[in-house]
């Protein structure tokens, strides 16, 4: 793919804020403010990729693009005024099975870890310890024994939020939740702990299925980005394995190169 920029696009080139969103929080926005930041985000970018391909699909992504932009910008989509959304004031409600048929993004990892299943279902079941290895993960406060605030990495610096709710607890087997009304990205998921054969420890499964901004188009938005999140699970869970078996994350930080000769750093253990 080549590499392009929001300066090949004649709008961007006329003033330096105008693929800014407006601020505005009229009666006539209904698009909330993470989904325009990666409707204008991904819109430039398709914009900027249709027009370097020079040919009619290449014309065509760029009007997709050029449509997102607008619908960032303007914060209103004609397709949620006829479905009666309003993610910009939080008149909608939580989405619903069919929902994430539709537009949802599914998400299945697993991985083997040694230790016993109480063991990590009573990390994992404090939300707050998720950060310490999910990377897109700024922050989660617990509210109460059901209730959750999550505050996650978004489009172009700018943080999503949402609260959630536990659907399903069953100690040292399954944790189940669910994003509550007015989240900015509807998401539900849950973990397994099975115990592996051959005492190896347990097996650990995680279920995350969520509605990206901008449908199935913000999955294609965010490959664009080199975001994947079938790969990013995977290293959640990869992280989760080493943070619970050691105590520790490795990490590349003043290790420049890469390799084994370097002063690298290790994240902070799991004692306070």
């Amino acid at each position: 793919m080549t590499q392009a920029t929001t300066q090949d696009l004649p709008m961007s080139e006329q003033s330096p804020d105008a693929l800014a969103p407006r601020d505005d929080q009229g009666s006539d926005t209904n698009v909330g403010e993470a989904e325009r930041m990666l409707s204008v985000a991904g819109g430039a970018a398709l914009a900027a990729y249709g027009l370097t391909r020079k040919s009619i699909p290449g014309v065509l992504l760029a009007l997709v693009g050029g449509g997102l932009i607008k619908r960032g910008y303007t914060g209103h989509c004609e397709v949620y005024d006829k479905l009666g959304i309003d993610h910009a004031h939080g008149r909608d409600s939580a989405a619903n099975p069919d929902d994430y048929f539709k537009h949802g993004i599914h998400v299945e990892q697993s991985y083997t870890i040694n230790k016993l299943p109480w063991e990590l279902y009573d990390f994992w079941r404090n939300f707050e310890n998720l950060p310490r290895f999910m990377a897109h993960l700024e922050s989660v406060k617990v509210i109460d024994a059901q209730r959750s605030h999550w505050i996650a990495k978004g489009p172009m610096g700018h943080n999503v939020e949402w609260d959630a709710e536990i659907i399903n607890d069953e100690p040292s087997a399954l944790i189940a939740w669910r994003s509550l009304p007015g989240a900015d990205v509807d998401n539900a998921g849950s973990i397994r702990f099975v115990p592996a054969p051959g005492d190896r420890g347990t097996e650990v499964k995680v279920v995350l299925d969520y509605i990206p901004p901008a449908g199935q188009l913000g999955r294609i938005i965010a490959k664009l980005f080199g975001e994947e999140p079938q790969s990013q699970i995977q290293e959640d869970l990869r992280r989760f394995k080493r943070l619970m078996e050691t105590g520790e994350i490795p990490t590349t930080d003043g290790q420049p190169r890469g390799n084994c000769s370097g002063s690298g750093k290790r994240q902070e253990s799991m004692e306070p």
